[in-house]
């Protein structure tokens, strides 16, 4: 077990004053404690904020080529750490190691890509015609609240914190209180290349800790990512003059049609639903399949299924690690159930419980058929390996149930069409589209969000145009000789 080392506040490692803490298990063995974690109140919050507030801006005047070193020397320090990293990571999230392994080895790329964005802040000089200059000049925001989940603890607050920095910003940050330990290592790396303690903060806790953070008049920008309720809350909070980032939920579908590969659309379909053990945003959920070979995706998605090797992500050749906490049980639980009274299918129904030695959160991956389009496990972001399948008998109507919902993160089609691909990229109303590919899985260097309530759809995550210009304010400068 894990004792934490505290907050992160002014340059120094402390407790609350209170001492209090929470602990995190294991999810496959939930009587071994993780890590101890320190539970935070608004007073540290306020604490953490108010010493930034008070010294960041040496990290703003700092060169730009500099801030480019410090994020570097961080991921080099976390790509050394890689393969402990992702033994801590799967003891406490729960992936698999190989899962594990893939954040562990991007984090530290993701911090290279955001040190190259400290050298591009430019502005630009506009023409006056009478002997004056009128430039524009890229400044930082100021302090940035970070709130991250846990499925991805060091992926998602890399591709956060990396900007923030990168453009001259301080940031408080609060790690989800399911990964703690994880928060903890990518402040360590940070801290260690020579992020100063101006420029950087770290407050454990549950949700009152969040609420803090954005309700702080000193904020000047919130970038989350959860889920559509708590970014629908946080949007209710901030002001007009602190600007939101919100990445919240999806209930993203995998259109198959008459004329698609099976075998290949079941391969997608798989890595989309299952990966993580259907813990991720952009997973696939609803599988929305033509009626004249919906029967037979079903019977090879079903085999894949049964195929997977529940267990420790530790433990060799387990496929499918457990879900995150008891929470995400209670909700898996609570959708099957719901789903079966409300008509749909259970597939297999002897399969969608696993009992592991150890006691663990496990679950199989689990299949529906006969879907009502407008059901509870149709439209609402279930977050754990429940796929639903909708029969549809047509192009036109496989579209209209793909944007019936209030999400609109990630959708994609199998098809050997290029014109139908084009056509699905116009169709759907989703932020991100794939074609031939699973819904989750981006390229680091692409523009990630999404649409409806699945994202405040202002700005972009990770790169493009508009990633950056989250965290700066653009200022124009009049100027006569």
């Amino acid at each position: 077990m894990t004792r934490l080392k505290g907050n992160y506040i002014g340059g120094d490692w402390v407790w609350p004053a209170s001492a209090a803490s929470f602990d995190r298990t294991n999810p496959a063995r939930p009587d071994e404690v993780v890590s101890t974690a320190p539970e935070s109140t608004s007073t540290d919050v306020d604490d953490a904020i108010a010493h930034l507030s008070e010294h960041r801006h040496a990290w703003a005047a700092t060169s730009p080529e500099k801030r480019a070193d410090v994020l570097v020397a961080a991921a080099d320090i976390l790509a050394t750490q890689a393969q402990d990293l992702a033994v801590e990571l799967v003891r406490e999230e729960g992936k698999t190691l190989a899962e594990a392994t893939m954040e562990t080895t991007r984090t530290p790329q993701n911090l290279r890509f955001f040190a190259g964005e400290a050298l591009r802040m430019t502005g630009e000089t506009y023409p006056t015609g009478d002997g004056s200059l009128v430039f524009s000049r890229r400044e930082p925001v100021g302090i940035v609240a970070a709130i991250t989940p846990w499925n991805f603890p060091l992926n998602i607050p890399s591709r956060k914190l990396g900007p923030a920095l990168a453009a001259g910003n301080a940031v408080v940050f609060k790690p989800s209180e399911v990964t703690p330990l994880m928060g903890q290592r990518l402040v360590e790396a940070l801290v260690q290349a020579g992020v100063p303690s101006g420029a950087l903060a770290l407050v454990h806790g549950h949700a009152d800790v969040g609420r803090a953070m954005v309700a702080n008049d000193e904020v000047d920008a919130v970038t989350f990512t959860g889920s559509t309720e708590v970014g629908t809350a946080i949007h209710g909070v901030t002001g007009v003059d602190v600007r939101t980032q919100l990445e919240m939920g999806g209930k993203n579908a995998l259109v198959v049609l008459e004329d698609s590969d099976l075998d290949r659309a079941a391969a997608i379909i798989a890595k989309g639903a299952f990966g993580l053990s259907g813990q991720a945003c952009t997973g696939t959920s609803r599988v929305v399949v033509h009626e004249a070979v919906a029967d037979e995706l079903v019977r090879r998605i079903s085999q894949t299924a049964q195929a997977a090797r529940v267990g420790n992500g530790l433990d060799e050749g387990v496929t499918f690690g457990p879900l995150a906490n008891r929470a995400q049980i209670d909700k898996f639980c609570h959708y099957v159930e719901g789903a079966t009274s409300q008509g749909a299918v259970l597939v297999d129904p002897d399969g969608h419980q696993a009992d592991p030695p150890g006691g663990g959160y496990f679950v199989r991956p689990t299949i529906f058929r006969d879907v009502d389009p407008l059901s509870d496990l149709a439209q609402e972001e279930v977050f754990s390996p429940v796929l639903a399948f909708i029969t549809v008998s047509s192009y036109d109507e496989a579209v209209r149930v793909v944007n019936n919902t209030k999400y609109g993160l990630s959708a994609g089609i199998v098809t050997s069409e290029i014109s139908r691909a084009i056509r699905f990229s116009e169709d759907v109303a989703t932020g991100l589209v794939k074609v031939n590919q699973a819904t989750n899985g981006m390229a680091m260097n692409a523009p990630f969000g999404g649409m409806k309530h699945s994202s405040t759809q202002t700005f972009k995550e990770q790169a493009g145009a508009s990633m950056m210009s989250f965290y700066t304010t653009d200022k124009t400068v009049y100027f006569t000789p």
